[in-house]
């Protein structure tokens, strides 16, 4: 059995009695060396420091063995290593006795609602999938370093006057609480920050929106409009955690709204074009979202995670990206392709003829001044097809 027992900056006058006899009577004991240091006298076991990486080291311990002991920061199943012992051994081979969270610490502190407040980790991940564009958020820092640069990117990407809130070594005799705004930590706040910190962080100006205007992404033309974006969404239906392919993707306005769409969502983004590219990778930074951005479909397949859905924006005529696409989709993925040409949409008929699916035209009109009154302006009508993989699909030729 594995045991994992969460401590606080406050060590262990904060631990629970069981979480303390646990501790006294172990046999050895892992953690990582600051969360080792925590411990008193009273524990005279073996302490062993995780090595870098550590994740071979959590899939050699010998779960089956007498019980193991884990000491790991606050609440483990709060992005902590509670999750990943578990997902490796199962439930009944582990045990947690969690500590009080920094998340709930930093609210108790901020006067917020758990309930209310959305929880970021960038332990792993870039600073920038911590930009939102409203609401409020406890930020789990990776190191003295966060906080700063995510205050860089939040005042470059428009968000400079976000309040702005670290909270360092949290119920520890050390805590230390500074607010301040995201541009003056940008531009002021010196080096002195605790490796030990959270963020919190009510976004400003608030400007939540369910579906984005076409003028919020930097693009050069290449976009899925709004309502063709609308409709294409739909087809998708993402769910919470899914990785989407956008294909031709453009100005990668369908990648950006497929990973604001759920919780943990994220998405490869496949364009040919440089300078679009860069306009991809500037969307995601300012909407805070996990995009991957390759070049050219499909060459640039290999290597790519695999996805739960793809999206075809572009590029349909070029050879073997449509038959490469359906051979990455997985049993029971969606894969959408949307058309503005002909000779596009001649692919799209030929592969629902062949694999069936769903076939849609859509055609949008703007109102617009016409002399002294208003006539309607159509856009470009967009051919969609929809299908959802349930067997091996064979290739689809040119006509």
């Amino acid at each position: 059995m594995i045991i994992v027992v969460g401590i606080g900056a406050d060590g262990m006058p904060g631990l629970s009695n069981a979480a303390r006899q646990e501790l006294q009577r172990a046999t050895i004991i892992y953690g990582s060396q600051r969360q080792l240091d925590l411990l008193d006298g009273t524990v005279t076991t073996a302490r062993r420091e995780w090595p870098s990486p550590m994740l071979p080291a959590l899939q050699g311990l010998p779960a089956d063995r007498p019980d193991i002991h884990v000491v790991a920061s606050g609440d483990p199943l709060l992005h902590g290593i509670g999750g990943t012992l578990i997902r490796l051994f199962g439930t009944a081979r582990v045990t947690v006795l969690p500590h009080v969270s920094a998340v709930t610490l930093a609210c108790a502190r901020m006067g917020w609602n758990v309930h209310e407040t959305e929880v970021i980790s960038l332990v792993t991940a870039p600073p920038h999938t911590a930009i939102r564009r409203g609401g409020r958020a406890i930020v789990l820092s990776k190191d003295r370093t966060t906080p700063k640069a995510l205050a860089m990117l939040l005042n470059e990407n428009g968000r400079g006057d976000s309040e702005f809130s670290v909270l360092e070594q949290l119920d520890g005799p050390h805590e230390r609480r500074r607010h301040g705004s995201a541009r003056r930590w940008a531009t002021e706040t010196g080096s002195d920050t605790d490796d030990l910190n959270v963020i919190a962080i009510r976004y400003l100006p608030d400007e939540r929106a369910s579906s984005l205007p076409d003028d919020a992404f930097a693009h050069d033309g290449q976009i899925t409009k709004h309502g063709i974006r609308a409709v294409t969404l739909a087809a998708l239906a993402p769910r919470p955690g899914q990785r989407l392919w956008d294909v031709g993707a453009g100005s990668g306005s369908i990648a950006v709204e497929w990973c604001r769409s759920a919780p943990g969502c994220t998405a490869v983004a496949f364009e040919r074009d440089e300078r679009r590219r860069r306009n991809i990778e500037q969307n995601a930074t300012a909407f805070g979202v996990d995009i991957d951005v390759r070049a050219e479909a499909p060459d640039q397949f290999e290597g790519a995670t695999k996805p739960a859905a793809i999206f075809i924006g572009g590029g349909l005529t070029q050879p073997g990206v449509l038959d490469a696409c359906l051979a990455n989709l997985p049993a029971n993925g969606h894969l959408v392709a949307n058309a503005v040409t002909v000779e596009s949409e001649s692919l799209l008929v030929q592969a629902y003829s062949q694999y069936g699916g769903e076939l849609r035209r859509f055609q949008h009109y703007h109102g617009e001044p016409l002399g002294g009154f208003t006539g309607w302006h159509p856009q470009r009508p967009v051919t969609q097809w929809t299908v959802t993989k349930v067997t091996k699909v064979t290739k689809v030729t040119k006509p």
